[in-house]
């Protein structure tokens, strides 16, 4: 299986790399530094790269800049940051890139668990999570030659935690969030992806997000049709 993976840098990113690796995938990372090299957050930089970019089973997405700010302290420049990069950076690496996934390909693009258990000084994360989650469910009624188009949301993981001060344990490693990208290229069309244990609470195919209360995490449930 031949794998784009645009953030094989960062700190998930990494984590992915080396399973997929180990499973035995072609892997193809990307980034700004990389020959071909790609900008999401330009138009003409995504065009020359998927010029450069043959035919592939999965690409994946695990990146995009976003600021955290209190409402009433965001600034212009901090909401179209996060809209350009991690919200339209992403839908335009997919709407350019669809045409490159052979049939049955899948494209999974990274959300967050910010859309669901939101904290304070979140606000733009949290709504281009859940926008891009929209994003998905809506897109993936377009996609032909059986293509699937999946988002994974990752929770905050241990090695970013211990650098903001917070108790990594209470949060999983890259490798384990990185699982969750694999089960993401089996899984089938219009599919949000959760790290095993950090599952929103689902009641009546409602997702309740009022709550990030540990003990109502469904631990069996990693992904479900959206």
């Amino acid at each position: 299986m031949n794998v784009l993976l645009i953030g094989a840098s960062g700190t998930i990113g990494k984590a992915v790399a080396d399973l997929f690796i180990e499973q035995g995938f072609t892997l193809i990372g990307a980034s700004r530094s990389t020959q071909p090299g790609v900008d999401f957050t330009d138009l003409a930089s995504i065009d020359a790269f998927y010029e450069q970019v043959g035919e592939l089973d999965a690409i994946l997405i695990i990146g995009g800049d976003a600021a955290f700010a209190p409402l009433d302290q965001l600034t212009d420049s901090q909401i179209e940051l996060t809209l350009s990069s991690k919200l339209m950076g992403q839908i335009n690496m997919a709407r350019k890139g669809i045409a490159k996934l052979r049939p049955n390909g899948v494209f999974v693009m990274t959300g967050g668990m910010l859309a669901y258990t939101p904290w304070p000084a979140t606000s733009m994360v949290a709504m281009v999570n859940a926008g891009l989650e929209g994003f998905v469910r809506a897109a993936a009624l377009d996609m032909t030659q059986d293509r699937r188009l999946v988002i994974v949301h990752p929770p905050l993981v241990a090695e970013t935690a211990g650098l903001f001060g917070l108790d990594s344990t209470q949060y999983p490693t890259a490798a384990t969030v990185a699982r969750a990208y694999l089960e993401a290229v089996e899984s089938e069309n219009g599919t949000a992806v959760f790290v095993s244990g950090y599952a929103p609470a689902i009641s009546s195919s409602l997702i309740d997000s009022n709550t990030d209360d540990q003990d109502s995490r469904d631990p069996s449930l990693t992904n479900y049709i959206i």
